[in-house]
């Protein structure tokens, strides 16, 4: 029996050596399509479901060519190449008869070798001391993550004045709690707003067009973190001509950094 919503929103039957049949989730639904995030966790699942998989994600990049609209999708994950600790995917996304989206994704066998965070992070607040947000109920997929923003939360006023800074510091988590794995913790990549609605407050259209996840977390350290927050930080580097991009970090409570990721993003005025 499936219990959480993430679960059957990620669910994918086999239809084939490599391919699979998954659907569409109205918890997961965006303004225009689904949230980002979750279909970037089901073309991975895609790869963690495959009998020929070697070891766990160390990278993925997804490209978003067009939003899936609401129904049934075919996702296509092939290893290009399998080397003895290294493993490279091509993942494939289409509906009715069309590409969605683009993939390729990086696996791999860790090693018990030196480790350290160079990122630390920042000094902020514990979960309990910052206040929940509400009234972040737009669109569907908002309600499956509790957010408790440090910095930088949602625009109160739509007043088109640059602000100076687009970075943005919350806590959050699924919602209800769920023990976090590699398709969650993607999903969790993308729950950050699009930074040009922080630097300068205008409802302008937007899209993801490219997004890379680089996985600094094994299945040890997803297990110590359980149901517990992540503290998530992004912020813009450039604004040009159309598009921008974003980086992010998340740490889990005991401050060890679990993902980074880098996003390219399309903007209309």
């Amino acid at each position: 029996m499936i219990e959480h919503a993430f679960d059957e929103a990620v669910l994918l039957e086999p239809a084939g050596d490599g391919v699979w049949q998954g659907r569409t989730s109205a918890a997961y639904g965006n303004m225009i399509g689904p949230f980002g995030g979750m279909t970037a966790a089901q073309a991975l699942n895609a790869v963690l479901l495959h009998p020929k998989r070697l070891g766990d994600p160390i990278a993925l990049t997804v490209n978003f060519a067009a939003a899936l609209s609401e129904g049934r999708f075919t996702v296509t994950a092939r290893p290009a190449r399998t080397n003895r600790s290294t493993q490279h995917w091509v993942i494939e996304m289409q509906q009715g008869g069309e590409t969605v989206l683009t993939a390729t994704a990086f696996f791999g066998l860790r090693r018990d070798t030196w480790s350290a965070d160079e990122h630390s992070m920042p000094e902020v607040p514990v979960p309990a001391a910052v206040p929940r947000t509400q009234g972040m109920d737009r669109v569907e997929w908002v309600k499956r993550y509790e957010m408790r923003f440090v910095e930088g939360s949602i625009p109160s006023e739509w007043n088109g004045q640059d602000q100076g800074t687009s970075r943005t510091r919350l806590w959050f988590r699924d919602n209800p709690p769920r023990p976090l794995d590699f398709a969650s913790l993607t999903a969790l990549s993308d729950v950050f707003f699009p930074r040009v609605w922080r630097r300068r407050p205008l409802l302008v259209p937007i899209g993801t067009v490219s997004m890379t996840i680089y996985f600094h977390a094994d299945q040890a350290l997803l297990k110590a973190t359980g149901t517990g927050y992540l503290l998530g930080q992004t912020q813009a580097q450039a604004f040009r001509n159309g598009f921008f991009d974003q980086t992010a970090q998340l740490w889990n409570e005991a401050g060890e950094l679990l993902v980074t990721t880098h996003q390219v993003v399309y903007y209309k005025e």
